[in-house]
């Protein structure tokens, strides 16, 4: 695949490491995709979620970092909810090895090359 595929990635503030680690995978030369990173660092603010949706539209799809901290963030399950209004394709990742949280609505699978490469190819 020549283009690159901009990929938007949704996941709980307190799993910003493993979008780190995620956004790293993303640098590699051959990589075939990009990152939108729309990480709240700040309160949220009255334009947050315009910007949000902006940039799920512009996605191509969506990334869920699945983890028992998903359960809990609120951003997370309005971008999730978002995604699908926007019918953009959702890939859940579990984010840790030994957490295989559920979302509903969100199929998911382990973190490897593989699964996250199959996605992007499906795009």
């Amino acid at each position: 695949m020549s283009d690159k595929k901009i990929v938007f990635v949704a996941f709980a503030i307190e799993d910003e490491r493993q979008r780190d680690f995620l956004k790293g995978q993303s640098l590699h030369p051959r990589s075939p995709f990009e990152f939108i990173d729309m990480s709240v660092k700040e309160p949220y603010d009255s334009n947050w979620k315009d910007r949000v949706r902006t940039r799920i539209r512009r996605s191509h799809g969506v990334i869920v970092l699945v983890s028992k901290n998903s359960l809990t963030s609120s951003g997370q399950k309005w971008e999730i909810q978002c995604a699908k209004d926007e019918q953009k394709p959702i890939r859940g990742i579990w984010a840790y090895k030994d957490d295989r949280t559920n979302i509903t609505g969100v199929s998911t699978f382990p973190w490897n090359d593989k699964n996250i490469n199959d996605f992007i190819d499906s795009l």
